[in-house]
This record gives C-alpha cells, structure tokens and sequence, in this order.
C-alpha cells in the first residue's frame, strides 16, 4: 500500500489508520527483535552468565536510552559487545520513531500541497 503521488488525492481515514498500524506492527517487530539480541547478547557477555531477567533489564535500559543499570562484570567481549549494542540501539530508536510517524508526517505536508494547488 504505497503512498499516494503528488497529484493523487488525500487518502481516506481507513487507509490513513491502516498505514499507521502497519507501521506501528513493524516498528514493534523491530524492537522486540533488537530486545532479544540484547538478552542473549547480555546474557552471555558477563564473566559468569547473567540471570535472563537482568540481561533482559540492561537490554531494555539500553534500547530506551536511559542506559545499563545492572553493572554484572563485563568480559572484554562483553564491553565490544554492549558498546556495539548502546550504537545499535540508538539507531533503531530513531528508525522506529521515524517508520512511526512516517503516515502522518507524509498527510500533513500532502495535505498542504493539495491546498497549494
């Protein structure tokens, strides 16, 4: 379901708010994928393995932004490894930020070039 063209009229609600699901359904994949990663990633990049919950809680404060709460002794791999992954997570925010607003961004200026024609 591409966007409508230039010359193309607004597209109608329903097909607006399936644009905004679809992209919402994705961004959700998206990081609930970068959130395993970062559990297994965490889970095996300590000196002894971390419990599951505390890997999943780092990889959850990391994806968010707030930064790694639960210090657990990093191996040498393990700082490769979460450096690596705080870089990784900074980008899939704001590709997930952008696919999510993406609809309405693209409706609003549509909708001001309709009215400047």
């Amino acid at each position: 379901m591409p966007y409508e063209k230039r010359h193309e009229p607004l597209a109608p609600s329903h097909v607006y708010y399936k644009r905004i699901a679809r992209n919402i359904s994705w961004a959700s994949v998206i990081i609930f994928i970068s959130l395993i990663i970062g559990t297994i990633g965490y889970h095996y990049s300590t000196k002894t393995p971390t419990e599951w919950l505390d890997a999943f809680h780092n990889a959850s404060m990391i994806l968010s932004g707030m930064g790694p709460i639960i210090d657990t002794g990093f191996s040498d791999w393990g700082k490769i490894f979460s450096s690596l992954y705080a870089l990784f997570s900074g980008l899939i925010i704001v590709g997930a930020t952008g696919l999510t607003l993406a609809p309405g961004i693209h409706r609003i200026f549509h909708k001001l070039h309709i009215q400047e024609t």
